[in-house]
């Protein structure tokens, strides 16, 4: 049974709209049919459990039916593991058809910022964007808007939301939450503010730990890791910049894996990793650096060729292939390395190798 909104006096008289963000949040849906809510392309972590914590926030305060939208495909070994541990039921947005009087919510992203493929399948306006990342999105005509930059994880703003309407939380979507959270903070350097703390203190005692080691821990394909002996025989170092370039990837997701990698070696602190994904070349960005802006960094580097965003100090973005055979990804990849040196202000030169021809060599014969 569906709790008496929070708009709404004991008599049925109408009330102004509630002070608390999730209040004013379920208000707005208290005449919906339906509400779904989707996620930017290959959804993380982070996108998962918000969309995950949202759902059961308005099933159990509004008693409304809900979707999770899924915007591309999960390929990431711990993502997979995510959804089948938890059992999070994906609808796909190809498939996706909002209903007259359903309500759609983009989560962890924003309209046009080249994260999702929503905006072309489907022309629906949508009743609410909760994200937090830095790069903007257009949000013109959106009635509610929590996007919340300072905050390290959504999974962080939908506990807080679950908390400020005191709602229990079952263990698989404790779960959820948390290892949304975690794998947002998990960078360096942390990018945590008060919030993400609070929820992580909330989420961790209620939380299946052994699940949670399962999903942290999920085994890999083969393809994971010649992908990672290719990319690591493929990273130069220019100053104090490592730029990986793979060949193929076998799924999108390994690009962020490899720089996140990168940037934990001592002499750089900047590492982008780019590989080609069907057709497309996706990009991820990281930094060490003080006040980076690493998402409007790279939305510079690929302007007139693609699309970026992110954090600031990470980012990712992907442009489209017109052909993929080596000579033109080559000579993209030259355009963008010279636009990357431009922007971080290194002069042009020719860059070294992070493992040398000769030990690779020596390591095949060896």
């Amino acid at each position: 049974m569906a709790r008496r909104s929070a708009c709404t006096s004991a008599n049925g008289s109408s009330k102004e709209p509630p002070s608390s963000r999730s209040s004013r949040f379920l208000h707005g849906l208290r005449d919906a049919k339906a509400v779904s809510f989707v996620s930017h392309v290959h959804p993380d972590p982070d996108s998962l459990g918000s969309m995950l914590g949202l759902a059961h926030l308005v099933e159990t305060t509004l008693n409304k039916p809900t979707r999770l939208v899924r915007d591309g495909v999960i390929s990431r070994a711990e993502n997979r593991a995510m959804v089948e541990l938890l059992n999070i039921d994906l609808f796909p947005v190809e498939q996706f058809h909002p209903e007259p009087g359903e309500a759609v919510v983009m989560v962890d992203s924003q309209p046009n910022t080249g994260r999702h493929n929503f905006a072309c399948k489907c022309k629906v306006p949508l009743y609410a964007v909760i994200d937090h990342h830095d790069t903007p999105g257009d949000l013109t005509g959106v009635p509610f808007v929590d996007v919340r930059q300072s905050v390290g994880a959504t999974c962080s703003l939908v506990t807080s939301y679950l908390i400020e309407q005191d709602i229990a939380l079952p263990k698989k979507l404790a779960t959820g939450l948390l290892y949304g959270t975690e794998t947002e903070l998990a960078g360096f350097p942390r990018e945590a503010s008060p919030l993400d703390e609070e929820a992580l203190q909330f989420l961790y005692p209620r939380a299946d730990k052994d699940l949670l080691a399962r999903i942290r821990n999920a085994r890999l394909p083969q393809s994971y890791f010649g992908c990672l002996v290719q990319a690591l025989q493929s990273s130069f170092i220019y100053d104090r910049l490592i730029i990986s370039w793979i060949n193929d990837l076998p799924q999108p997701e390994l690009a962020a894996e490899v720089a996140d990698f990168l940037m934990r070696f001592e002499a750089v602190d900047w590492a982008l990793a780019a590989g080609v994904y069907q057709d497309k070349l996706i990009l991820s960005m990281r930094s060490s650096a003080p006040d980076a802006q690493a998402g409007e960094l790279l939305k510079k580097v690929v302007a007139g060729l693609g699309k970026a965003g992110g954090h600031d100090r990470r980012a990712g973005g992907t442009v489209p292939l017109a052909s993929t055979a080596a000579s033109y990804v080559e000579e993209l990849r030259g355009e963008l390395r010279k636009r990357l040196l431009k922007v971080l202000h290194i002069e042009e030169c020719r860059g070294q190798r992070l493992v040398s021809r000769k030990e690779m060599l020596q390591n095949l014969h060896a």
